[in-house]
Formats: structure tokens, C-alpha cells, sequence
């Protein structure tokens, strides 16, 4: 399951255009006991999965620290009905799967398919495939990196998520020699075969940072990226929405509207259009850029959270919300004060409405979840005294939302109910 919706808290801070209150909708935390890499910190990976059959579990993929420093080694955090904690080292071989630190790049992605097998995506920085899969249910996963197509092409950000009938779709960046694409890939549970669907995005000189991918209530699928200058860039621009049908392998943009893949930025459904003065590869330290984005349903509606930096707001990224009224992208600031952090996520309630979880770079409590209660935004603390700096969230099948939350400077990693 994945991110959805919030059930039972109470919304009571300040506004959001003021710094966030005192006033409290935390959640239940717990910290989980294993000790976590200072490497392990993303914006745009998928990391926690949760499984809810009568009994409720959660599984936490993360990066531990690796025989010397510089490196780390990859795990899971399996949570049971009774709270107890089991790790699975993710094996590469006879070993425990070791990489080289790389922030912003190395963290890992997983997901639990249909059978109840794991699957981890680590480490990848324009490197070809690591991947791991449980060979027996619940087991711990395996190199499976040669199943993957697209063998030997470099491969950066791998988002998954798990379809209503157990198959697995995969986004990911791949190198060109000219520009640097987007693919979707699907694991078709049945037969136990990976397979590619085709590039999803690709334009000229320019990189794709994939964001988000959700099944919504009709069983299509749901993309969410930005662009970069070729080859790389820390600051992105004119995030970007697709949505596809699996039953017809149609793509289409917000509207229905059919959409020939790949898309291009000339074709491409945008979210974000640029500002008048918005340009590719401008002033990187203060001018208008995204940077993470995500997205949630309500049914079959997309809803999008993501940090935005406009010219007004200078060196500081600001959390917007966008949503489709009248054919288009509509736009709302959810919270300026101060700096945030490069992590965000969005949930739905049918009766609340949107949820939307940030962290901010100062002061004692870090965490929030903003709400729209009336016209005006309100924040809450999600996790007070909490130096938290990276965060997930999913919400499982009871309809409580289930919270990653990572300290990777103090090595702590957290487990929320909220």
C-alpha cells in the first residue's frame, strides 16, 4: 500500500504562512533498533512498505553503516503485529551488499510484491542495475540485478510501487549519450519476469528526476518528475505529471487526453511552468527551481505536494500544493517561514482531505503535517524534539498512516502511527 491518507489527528497549530505552532498532532514514534547510515537521506525514494492481513506489518529499507567509513551496507527493518523488530541484511552473494556512500543517490527503494517477496533497489548512481529479491517468502533479498532489462546503462533513482493485482512498476533515470530518460518498468508477479514498458520522458539536453509513481481507485497508474539541464543538476525545474493505463498500455495527460511517450518538455503535462525569469542551469543558489515532489489520489483525482523556490522566496524552497480544477493545474503555498528540508509527502482523506508532511531546518521540533481545515493552512508538529531530516510516508490498509523518519546525523531511524 502507499500513501493515502491520515485517520484521527488532530489538527490544532498555526497558520502556515507563520512559523509552525506548538500545538500538536504527533504520532506515536518509536525508534527503531538498528543504527542507520549518515548516507541514508533521499527526497525521491520509496523506502517503507507496510502489509496488513489480519495481522500489520511494516518493512523499512535503509542504509546501515559499512565496514569502514565512506560506505554502508543495506538492511530492512521488519516490524510485526507485536512490535517486535527483525533485521534482514539485503545479500549480495555470500555478503552483505556494501557500496560506497553517496548522498542524495545511494538509498534504497523497495517493495513488497503479490507472493510476499521483498525487493530492493540500492545504491545506484549512474550504475547498472542493483537489485535484490527474497528467493522464499519474507526471506532476505538476493542479488537479481541480470533480470533487469536494460543491462549495462546507468541507472539513477528507482521508485516502485506495488499494483492492486501484485505486480510491481518501477521508475528510474537511465544515461544517454544526450540526454538522460525516464523508463517504466513492470514486474508481472505471475510469471516472475521483469519487463520494460518504454521511456516514459525524454527531451534534449535535459535529465529526468523521477519523484513519484500511484495506482489510484480505477487501477491506473499515476508519475510524478522534474526536469534537470543534461547531465546533472541540484535544482530542477517544470515538474511534470503522466498517467498510464495498464489494461490498455495508453498514457494520458490530467485530462484523458492521449499522450505519445516519450513525452518531451514540449509535450509534457507541467505542474510547475517556469517563471519569466526562470531559466535551466541559472542561479543555482537562489533562483525560482523544484526540488521533491509527491503525489497522492483522491479516487482517481492526483493531488501533488512539492518544494518550490520562487524569486520572491530567494534561497528558501517553500512547500506548494497543486491539484486539477477546471481542466488545469491550480496552485497553493502551504508553508514559507523558513527553509525545508529536501523531503516531503502527501496523503488523502476522504473527509480531511490532503495531508501534507515537511520537515523544516531549524528548531526543536522539525517535523509537520499541514492540513486545510477551512481556507487557511494550519501546521502541527508530527514529531516533537525530534532532529529529523528525511522522511516516508505510507498509508496501510486500517487506514493509519505509517511514518519513516530518519536522523542521519544522530544514526537514529524512527517508526510512526499516526
Amino acid at each position: 500500500m502507499r500513501r493515502t491518507t491520515l485517520v484521527g489527528v488532530a489538527v490544532l497549530a498555526a497558520l502556515a504562512l507563520l512559523p509552525p505552532g506548538s500545538a500538536s498532532a504527533a504520532a506515536v514514534i518509536t525508534t527503531v533498533p538498528y543504527t542507520i547510515d549518515s548516507s541514508n537521506q533521499a527526497a525521491w525514494w520509496s523506502p517503507l512498505e507496510t502489509h496488513v492481513t489480519g495481522n500489520q506489518y511494516a518493512y523499512l529499507a535503509f542504509n546501515e553503516p559499512g565496514a569502514t567509513a565512506g560506505t554502508h551496507k543495506v538492511a530492512i527493518a521488519r516490524r510485526d503485529n507485536a512490535g517486535a523488530w527483525t533485521r534482514l541484511p539485503v545479500m549480495n552473494g555470500g555478503s552483505q551488499a556494501e557500496y560506497t556512500d553517496d548522498i542524495g543517490h545511494n538509498q534504497p527503494s523497495m517493495a513488497r510484491d503479490g507472493s510476499g517477496r521483498f525487493h530492493v533497489f540500492a545504491s545506484m548512481h549512474n550504475n547498472a542495475w542493483r537489485y535484490f529479491r527474497s528467493d522464499t517468502v519474507g526471506g532476505n533479498p538476493q542479488n537479481h540485478s541480470a533480470d533487469l532489462p536494460d543491462q549495462g546503462v546507468g541507472v539513477t533513482y528507482p521508485v516502485v510501487t506495488v499494483a492492486p493485482n501484485g505486480d510491481l512498476y518501477l521508475i528510474a533515470r537511465l544515461d544517454g549519450a544526450t540526454a538522460r530518460s525516464g523508463r517504466l518498468y513492470r514486474w508481472t508477479n505471475a510469471t516472475s519476469t521483469w519487463s520494460l514498458i518504454g521511456k516514459f520522458a525524454e527531451s534534449a539536453n535535459r535529465a529526468v528526476y523521477p519523484d513519484d509513481l500511484q495506482f489510484d481507485s480505477a487501477g491506473n497508474l499515476h508519475i510524478l518528475w522534474e526536469w534537470g539541464l543534461y547531465p546533472a543538476t541540484a535544482f530542477r525545474h517544470e515538474l511534470s505529471y503522466l498517467r498510464y493505463q495498464p489494461s490498455t498500455g495508453v498514457f494520458t495527460d490530467r485530462s484523458g487526453a492521449v499522450e505519445t511517450v516519450p513525452v518531451s518538455l514540449a509535450t509534457a503535462d507541467i505542474i510547475q511552468p517556469l517563471e519569466a525569469n526562470e531559466v535551466y542551469g541559472g542561479n543555482a543558489s537562489t533562483g525560482p527551481a523544484v526540488q521533491s515532489a509527491k503525489l497522492t489520489l483522491d479516487g482517481t483525482s492526483p493531488k501533488v505536494a512539492y518544494r518550490y523556490r520562487n524569486t520572491a522566496s530567494g534561497a528558501t524552497f517553500m512547500v506548494r500544493y497543486a491539484w486539477v480544477t477546471g481542466g488545469a493545474w491550480s496552485h497553493d503555498t502551504v508553508y514559507s517561514a523558513s527553509q525545508t528540508s529536501a523531503a516531503i509527502d502527501i496523503t488523502w482523506h476522504p473527509t480531511d482531505g490532503k495531508r501534507i508532511y515537511y520537515i523544516t531546518t531549524t528548531g526543536t521540533d522539525r517535523v509537520f503535517m499541514a492540513t486545510l481545515p477551512a481556507t487557511t493552512w494550519v501546521s502541527a508538529s508530527v514529531a516533537p524534539g525530534k532532529v529529523i531530516d528525511r522522511l516516508a510516508v505510507e498509508r496501510d490498509a486500517t487506514g493509519t498512516d505509517i511514518l519513516y523518519l530518519a536522523d542521519s546525523a544522530g544514526g537514529h531511524l524512527y517508526y510512526g502511527r499516526n
